[in-house]
This record gives C-alpha cells, sequence and structure tokens, in this order.
C-alpha cells in the first residue's frame, strides 16, 4: 500500500514573530506539488500569525504539545480546544525533550493524545530511546512500553488518525543520525507492532523519523520501506534547506 508521505517542521522555541511570518512564507512560495504532506509545528504565541499566513495553501499548522486536560486551574498549559481555533491540524506529543526536561511520562503522553484526537487535532507520538537503552538492547522494550502506554488508554481504533515519529534521542539536536538501516530496523518494528493489534492501520499509519535529519540525508532515510517522512528540527528553520528535504520524499 502506498502511504501518503509527511514532513513536519518542529521549530521548537525559536524565531521571532516576524522571522517566523517570513519563514513561513518562504516555505509557502517553494512549495510546488510534489503530493506529499507537509506542515509546521509553531510556538504557541505565532500560531494566530502562522495560522493566517497559510490560509488556502497546502501548508498545515501544528502544535508543539497539547494539555492532558480539557481546560481548569492548569497554569501556562494550552488545550486542544484552544489549539482548534487556530485551525491546529497536529500537535506533537511526547517529544523527548518534554519527557526528559518536563517530566512527561508516557501516561501523561497517552493523556495528551488523546486531548488532541477529542478536539480532531491528529497527535503525533513521538517515541524513541536514550543511547544508554540502545546500548543496552533495550530499544525495543522502550517503544513498546511507550505505544502500550497510549494503546491502553486510547484503543489501536485511535491510530486511525494519528502519527507516529521514531526519535531516537541520542540522534536529536547532536548531529548524529541513524543510519538509514537503524531507522528502517526501527521503523519496522514498530508497524509490526501496530499490525499484530490491526494489520490495516499498520497499512496506512504514517511513521516518520526524527533525528538530525538535514538535506544531504534525507533522501536515503525516506527511500525506507517504512519510512513515511520526517519530523524536522534545526533544518526547518531554513525554507531552503526544509523544502530540501520535503522534496526528497
Amino acid at each position: 500500500m502506498m502511504r501518503q508521505s509527511l514532513v513536519v517542521g518542529n521549530w521548537k522555541m525559536n524565531g521571532t514573530r516576524s522571522s517566523s511570518e517570513l519563514l513561513a512564507k518562504d516555505i509557502i512560495a517553494g512549495l510546488g506539488s510534489n503530493g506529499a504532506d507537509i506542515a509546521v509545528c509553531v510556538p504557541y504565541v505565532y500560531l494566530s500569525a502562522i495560522s493566517e499566513i497559510i490560509k488556502n495553501t497546502s501548508l498545515a499548522l501544528g502544535a508543539q504539545n497539547v494539555a492532558d486536560k480539557s481546560s481548569g486551574a492548569y497554569t501556562g498549559e494550552i488545550s486542544a480546544a484552544m489549539l482548534g481555533e487556530f485551525n491546529c491540524k497536529y500537535a506533537i506529543v511526547g517529544h523527548s525533550e518534554r519527557r526528559s526536561y518536563y517530566g512527561d511520562t508516557n501516561e501523561s503522553v497517552a493523556a495528551r493524545f488523546c486531548q488532541a484526537q477529542e478536539k480532531v487535532i491528529i497527535p503525533i507520538l513521538c517515541v524513541g530511546e536514550t543511547l544508554e537503552q540502545r546500548e543496552q538492547d533495550q530499544t525495543f522494550a522502550v517503544i513498546d512500553a511507550q505505544l502500550s502506554a497510549v494503546i491502553s488508554l486510547a484503543g489501536i481504533e485511535a491510530f486511525n488518525n494519528a502519527v507516529i515519529a521514531y526519535e531516537p534521542v541520542w540522534a536529536i539536536g547532536t548531529g548524529k543520525t541513524a543510519t538509514d538501516d537503524q531507522a528502517q530496523e526501527v521503523h519496522h518494528y514498530i508497524r509490526q507492532d501496530i499490525a499484530a493489534k490491526d494489520q490495516a492501520i499498520a497499512d496506512k499509519i504514517q511513521i516518520l523519523y526524527g533525528g538530525s535529519v538535514k538535506a544531504d540525508n534525507a533522501k536515503g532515510l525516506f527511500a525506507m520501506a517504512d519510512i513515511d517522512g520526517g519530523l524536522i528540527g534545526g533544518a526547518s528553520l531554513d525554507a531552503e534547506s526544509f523544502l530540501k528535504i520535503y522534496h526528497s520524499v
């Protein structure tokens, strides 16, 4: 089955309003029509501005996180309903930086996943292992636990409307990249894990690779059978490099 490719830029905590607007405009100008899906996950405070700029274009909008509750006394949190008001199509949940710096657990990530889906926002569920876990041959066990927490809360059917991003933590922002074969091995494992519960969902779900993807290594990664695109960090802050990656799928 031919799956739709998807390239998502994660701008993280970077940019000003003016630089973000310019970046979005430059990306739109170079999109062309290669048929793949494309989105940018921008800082919360720029959602309004970028939402206006990308109206009636094929560039979709995403958030970098979403609260694990629907509303209430949760100072500093942003709910899925709030994101929906800015036409957010996607929300990243469980990014390794959220897990390691801000204490997100498998359980809270699962709750965020469900909150996004309740407001018809597609969660991009990040999974991946640290260098220490990889060296101890725990990669698959770690990913199992990360996926299982979501499946047990949301059910396997929830993955009909979700994206998975495999991000080896040791390759995020380090300049290290998993080899094409290393990445494919884990992507294949994830797809088989889903297939054991629902083959049809496994066949169609987009599984992205994230971890120091750049224009010069994207083509090899994206050529792998189970890699359906990328979740791009640093390279998404430069329109030219982000577009080169996008045109590699």
